[in-house]
């Protein structure tokens, strides 16, 4: 990653390309609600991350090509998220809840995002 971003960026961007991904499954769970035998899905995340907490375990980062820098946040793994089915009748206050709260956690993230940037604009224009 350039110098000049950080791994907070990295990480922000990363949380949108998630949320991007959520949205878009619990978007077809809704449209699918009378299709049948339609069950609801959902993209996992924090269930690996449950996980990770509870193992107390640290991320192994992987350098798939020599020019990476070691141990920088990158692009996410698509290995870690992973479509699940519940195997359950969609829920349409179930999902209308999760659309909201990704929707809320979108908005956050992309409102952090543009906050770094604003200071990363703010110290460029002091440098001159």
């Amino acid at each position: 990653m350039d110098p000049l971003f950080d791994k907070t960026i990295g990480m922000l961007s990363t949380m949108l390309d998630y949320q991007s991904r959520r949205h878009k499954i619990v978007a077809s769970n809704i449209a699918n609600i009378d299709t049948p035998q339609y069950t609801a899905k959902d993209l996992v995340f924090h269930m690996e991350l449950d996980d990770a907490l509870r193992r107390h375990d640290k991320p192994v980062v992987v350098r798939s090509n020599e020019k990476h820098f070691p141990g920088a946040l990158g692009q996410p793994d698509n290995g870690n998220l992973e479509i699940v089915d519940s195997g359950e009748k969609v829920d349409i206050d179930g999902e209308m809840g999760k659309l909201a709260e990704n929707h809320l956690m979108y908005n956050m993230t992309a409102e952090l995002l543009a906050r770094k940037f604003r200071s990363l604009n703010t110290v460029l224009k002091e440098v001159k």
